[in-house]
């Protein structure tokens, strides 16, 4: 809190820790004493473990773990994730950094360090190649995860499975601005630019106040919504709930209007798949540069915009449907070539 990281942080850091001094708890160990033991015996505790949150799922739904039919997406496993370990761990190590500055806890940071690591990130130009180097003792090996978009046709009935203006509203202004879910919930009637087509934000990384562009069939959505519910109150956000009281409308209760449609949909898709949506659409229109993407979305890095220009499997079924379908081409040789030679040097048949 000091540091001035977000209230979202420090509240992740908050059950990290949690969960640390929980399994000291049941190891009967002091914060002060713990070794390198301690760290194992939470990496291994983590790692086979069930996850209770991946237990809360509806009669009749895909267990975890296994792969949607309709969308090809895999359901998230009944365990705890591989980022999910790291981060512990990296909560943990900055923990005891933070003590051992005031001269308390033990003497060595529980935590290996990855030193390695250290000296490939430090005093790196950033056009110079990202040097190799080995994970530290006890650090999972965390997958790269590729973003996935709905395709146009289960997001067509994503978007009829909306029963109100508001949800209308608040899908096309997710999938024609990208922005986070929390950063568009957040946007007050003040913040809506009609002219110039925009939204503005406040971003989650920096907490800035920036402009998400906005389509013009969004707006239409959204100027219906505003004439159906009332104008809001100054300094009230304009997505607000729609029974009893009007409040303002919260992350859970945003992601349970999407999984109540692809619970109809038999599909799981989540709120921030809108994100990856509209980035995939903006990162493969030819008339968008990966700069001018990356300016929208926002991202810190283009490397993290270049992930939605790749093409997977599912995008080129049309192609290859095609390609099984043309024949394959006979080989001709110039006629310069007698037949005798190109048998010797390819063979018969060639």
């Amino acid at each position: 809190m000091l540091g001035d990281a977000s209230p979202a942080t420090c509240r992740s850091y908050g059950y990290d820790l949690l969960r640390w001094f929980r399994v000291l708890w049941a190891l009967d160990v002091g914060w002060e004493q713990v070794t390198e033991a301690e760290a194992v015996a939470l990496v291994g505790w983590l790692r086979h473990a069930r996850n209770p949150q991946r237990q809360r799922r509806r009669p009749g739904s895909h267990p975890a773990g296994s792969v949607n039919p309709q969308t090809g997406k895999q359901n998230l496993r009944p365990g705890y994730s591989a980022s999910t370990i790291a981060h512990n761990l990296t909560v943990v190590h900055g923990f005891y950094g933070f003590h051992m500055s005031f001269g308390h806890g033990p003497v060595l940071n529980p935590v290996p360090e990855n030193r390695a690591r250290r000296a490939a990130l430090s005093h790196r130009s950033p056009l110079e190649v990202r040097a190799e180097f080995r994970r530290g003792r006890l650090r999972p090996k965390v997958p790269v995860r590729q973003p996935r978009a709905i395709p146009d046709q289960q997001w067509n009935q994503l978007f009829e499975q909306m029963g109100c203006a508001r949800d209308r509203a608040l899908l096309s202004c997710y999938v024609t601005s990208g922005a986070r879910a929390s950063e568009l919930l957040g946007v007050e009637l003040g913040d809506i630019d009609w002219t110039k087509g925009q939204l503005w934000v406040i971003s989650k990384g920096t907490r800035a106040r920036q402009p998400v562009p906005a389509s013009p069939e969004a707006l239409a959505h959204l100027a219906a919504y505003l004439d159906d519910a009332g104008l809001p109150a100054d300094g009230v956000p304009i997505w607000r709930t729609r029974r009893g009281d009007p409040r303002p409308l919260t992350y859970w209760a945003t992601r349970r209007i999407i999984q109540r449609a692809t619970e109809k949909l038999g599909t799981n898709w989540t709120l921030h798949d809108l994100r990856h949506t509209a980035a995939t659409r903006m990162a493969r229109d030819p008339e968008l540069t990966l700069v001018e993407v990356q300016t929208i979305l926002r991202h810190a890095h283009i490397s993290t915009t270049s992930l939605y220009t790749v093409v997977g499997l599912d995008d080129l079924i049309d192609k290859l449907a095609a390609h099984y379908s043309r024949q394959a081409q006979l080989v001709s040789w110039p006629t310069q070539y007698a037949a005798d030679d190109i048998e010797a040097v390819f063979g018969a048949g060639k």
